[in-house]
């Protein structure tokens, strides 16, 4: 059985080439375009892992995180975010996340980092 991905993104961009090089590695791949859907899609499923962003609509992508670990504490968390900022970084952190990818990144990077997450579950 193939692993679970929930994306959490909203450019469509971003999202086309996150779901081209995750299904290329041979995950299960799901969408959610803001903050609300990906709640939607979290009370209705199981996920191997989430990768979020930051900045999204409707309900913010900490917050986000601060569901996930809460309610899901065993499903590894990995930020997609173009912040460079520290204090952003170092509050995802604080939350609980995985990983911190900053955007633009290779897709090469974001594949042997969703499997080294994954490789700790």
């Amino acid at each position: 059985m193939n692993r679970k991905i929930l994306v959490i993104e909203d450019n469509p961009m971003v999202v086309k080439s996150l779901e081209f090089k995750l299904k290329k590695d041979g995950y299960d791949v799901v969408v959610a375009e803001d903050g609300r859907t990906a709640m939607k899609l979290l009370s209705e499923g199981h996920f191997d892992l989430i990768l979020t962003d930051l900045m999204l609509p409707f309900i913010s992508g900490n917050e986000i995180i601060e569901f996930i670990k809460t309610e899901y504490p065993n499903i590894p968390v990995i930020v997609l975010s173009t912040s460079t900022q520290e204090d952003i970084i170092t509050e995802a952190f604080t939350l609980g996340v995985d990983d911190f990818i900053t955007k633009p990144f290779s897709p090469n990077e974001l594949s042997l980092r969703v499997k080294r997450t994954l490789a700790k579950v």
